[in-house]
């Protein structure tokens, strides 16, 4: 089998939250396929490194996504690929009935920044990318990071599991408004994956707190609940996202593929 087989060679993506955990390996896995890879993410400084070219964006600004997309468009012309990967997760209960502290109970602060990050970044994005695609007539590809949690929903996480629920009704409900002018809209669902090392105390302590268990608790029991057995590794994810943006993927739009080793709810 050809190295190629793909055919990704030349074209553009950009991969937002592309810099660290499952965006980089994605940007990796595109840049090896010889894909024009930009880096949208705001913890990067513009510029070129090992081999990809990086521009600093704050996706919950309107403003910062159209000024990227231009700089891309500036050096590239077109645009061929975008994935949504920028997200971020804040656990929090809907009523916290362990204390009267309220610390990791849902506020305003913790529901607009996962908003803002989760879907507004993920809406803007699309749209400013998807102008540059009819502009030129681009036959191009969505692909929308979601979550397996967003299909069943998790324990202290109910804004994030809402963000991704809603991420898979953008992706079936843009795959059927894009599709009659060839661009597809398709969604990836990560269950349990291997560590990136950017969880933060912080946020172990909170999903801890959250799900009433010691932080040591945190990483036992995953294998049992997974029918493969182990953790999902990133590079997988990687793969899935690579296959579906390219042309061997063209019958697949409107949908989101769950990739969590067989876990569900049943």
């Amino acid at each position: 089998m050809e190295n190629n087989w793909l055919n990704l060679e030349g074209k553009t993506a950009i991969v937002t939250g592309g810099a660290s955990g499952i965006g980089l390996h994605i940007s990796n896995e595109l840049k090896a396929q010889g894909v024009n890879v930009v880096v949208a993410d705001l913890n990067v400084e513009t510029g070129e490194t090992d081999g990809k070219l990086n521009v600093q964006t704050d996706v919950t600004s309107v403003e910062s996504i159209y000024n990227m997309v231009d700089y891309v468009v500036e050096k590239y012309k077109t645009i061929d690929i975008l994935v949504n990967n920028a997200g971020i997760n804040m656990p929090r209960l809907l009523v916290d009935i362990y204390s009267d502290e309220n610390q990791y109970e849902v506020d305003e602060a913790s529901f607009e920044k996962m908003i803002s990050v989760n879907q507004k970044g993920m809406v803007f994005t699309t749209q400013a990318v998807v102008k540059n695609m009819i502009a030129n007539k681009v036959a191009g590809t969505i692909v929308n990071i979601s979550s397996e949690s967003g299909m069943e929903g998790s324990v202290g996480q109910s804004l994030y599991s809402a963000t991704k629920g809603a991420t898979n009704s953008y992706t079936r409900s843009w795959g059927k408004e894009l599709g009659k002018i060839g661009i597809r809209v398709v969604g990836v669902a990560p269950g349990i994956n291997e560590k990136t090392g950017l969880t933060t105390p912080a946020y172990n302590q909170a999903l801890a707190y959250t799900r009433n268990i010691s932080e040591d608790q945190l990483d036992t029991g995953y294998e049992k609940s997974i029918p493969l057995g182990r953790v999902g590794k990133l590079d997988e994810i990687a793969y899935l996202v690579t296959f579906l943006a390219s042309e061997k993927a063209n019958y697949i739009t409107g949908t989101t593929i769950n990739i969590s080793g067989g876990k569900s709810r049943g």
